[in-house]
């Protein structure tokens, strides 16, 4: 008896380790084969390891710099068992994203952002949905302000409150990210709900501070971890957080779109909110069932908006004044031609054209600040043949913005503060086509302010 016990754990180890090796085998066939079709070449890349891909040689607080000593161009990688195509250089990135952009212009979803959004909104979604709600939101957005006099009118009006906040410090020092968080999301609030809110409501504070904190957590090392893996997502506790934060956030803001619903006038809108829910009252009479414009798309797009829109552009700017107290000398010029040209009257839109230094300045500012330097993830929309390289429909791409804004035979000094980059021999402005310090098709529409 104890040899027949002996005789079945034995054949049962030996059966499970059998399967575990024929898994792995398959595995390794199916997920890191390469066709030897001379049409079907595929981007090189480091060796990757089963399972884990080539996450132990990527540092994954900093991805974008271990991605930055590339193979080529075009190359490949895997995070994890996902096979993923990164896009190195400004040519490239350009060919790719503009000349390709049907190609390579669907988003592929990170798994935590696909837990909450579920395909809704206009950052993570694909398809008629994303051009729909795309579409909305530039048209809406620009009638409530983006681009023209009443979006600058609210961005000085939320200036000289900002002014306020760093005049109570009296020249001490202070943590400046949550009252530069609160002018930009109220920014982005006025066009939304159609009106600001103060820095000391705690509804508001608790809804940007929120927003600050599970963006952080998005690109944390766990975070990218869980991506990857998501059958480990019970084990990480920055997961959990995130999907707290996140629900109180979604919790908030159907509570101010009640509000908003409660007092909507078809006939005075007063933001993009009540633009959204008038034309989803109108599709709903008319009958229509298969609309976009339900209750998922215009949360998901409201929260996406205020999450973008904040981060990007407040971090934008405390790495503008942190260059400027780097540089003195650089503040200080900025400082004559403002006082020069502008003397002691608000600076408005139309005066850029006579700041060229200013304007330089800001355009270096997000240049070398680099917020965004791996971009958001791109997925290809059907199988391409790319600068001689075969990518399969489907898979995930990354434009590494981080090598456009340091590509080094378009930039001068790519590692360096130079606003001269945006200057000609004469001190005049010029465009330069390697700025892209949010991708070509940038779809974080409060910049466009």
């Amino acid at each position: 008896m104890e040899m027949l016990d002996l005789f079945l754990q034995t054949f049962s180890s030996v059966s499970l380790l059998g399967t575990i090796m024929i898994l792995l085998l398959f595995y390794l066939v199916s997920t890191f084969s390469f066709t030897s079709q001379e049409d079907k070449k595929e981007p090189p890349g480091p060796r990757p390891l089963p399972l884990l891909g080539n996450l132990l040689q990527l540092d994954l607080k900093r991805p974008y710099e271990t991605l930055l000593k590339k193979y080529g161009s075009v190359f490949t990688i895997y995070m994890g068992p996902k096979k993923v195509v990164v896009l190195a250089g400004y040519k490239t990135v350009k060919e790719a994203l503009v000349n390709h952009a049907e190609e390579f212009g669907e988003r592929a979803e990170m798994q935590i952002m696909k837990d909450v959004s579920q395909g809704h909104g206009v950052l993570w979604s694909n398809g008629e949905s994303w051009k729909e709600m795309r579409r909305f939101a530039l048209t809406n957005l620009r009638d409530y302000g983006m681009g023209k006099k009443a979006c600058e009118d609210k961005i000085c009006e939320e200036s000289q409150q900002l002014t306020e906040v760093f005049k109570k410090f009296k020249g001490t020092s202070f943590d400046m990210t949550q009252p530069i968080n609160y002018a930009v999301s109220n920014i982005i609030c006025s066009m939304v709900y159609g009106s600001r809110f103060e820095y000391d409501d705690p509804e508001f504070t608790s809804l940007v501070d929120r927003t600050n904190k599970y963006t952080l957590l998005v690109g944390s090392p766990s975070i990218q971890v869980y991506n990857q893996f998501p059958w480990i997502g019970r084990w990480i506790a920055n997961r959990k957080l995130f999907h707290k934060l996140y629900e109180a956030n979604k919790k908030m803001n159907l509570e101010l779109v009640r509000r908003l619903k409660e007092t909507l006038n078809p006939q005075m809108c007063r933001g993009f909110v009540d633009a959204f829910l008038v034309r989803k009252q109108h599709l709903e009479k008319s009958e229509i069932t298969n609309s976009h414009f339900h209750n998922e798309n215009l949360l998901m797009t409201v929260i996406q908006l205020f999450g973008a829109g904040t981060e990007t552009t407040s971090t934008t700017i405390r790495w503008g004044l942190l260059f400027m107290t780097k540089y003195p000398k650089i503040q200080d010029q900025v400082q004559e031609e403002l006082s020069r040209v502008i003397g002691s009257r608000q600076v408005q839109v139309e005066d850029r054209k006579n700041l060229p230094f200013t304007d330089a300045v800001i355009h270096e500012t997000q240049r070398l600040a680099n917020i965004s330097p791996m971009s958001l993830p791109h997925k290809t929309s059907q199988d391409v043949t790319f600068q001689g390289y075969f990518i399969k429909k489907g898979t995930t791409v990354y434009p590494l913005l981080t090598s456009v804004l340091y590509d080094e035979s378009e930039w001068e000094k790519p590692y360096s503060f130079y606003p001269a980059h945006f200057l000609d021999k004469d001190g005049k402005f010029v465009k330069r086509d390697a700025f892209l310090p949010f991708s070509a098709a940038t779809i974080i529409l409060i910049l466009m302010c």
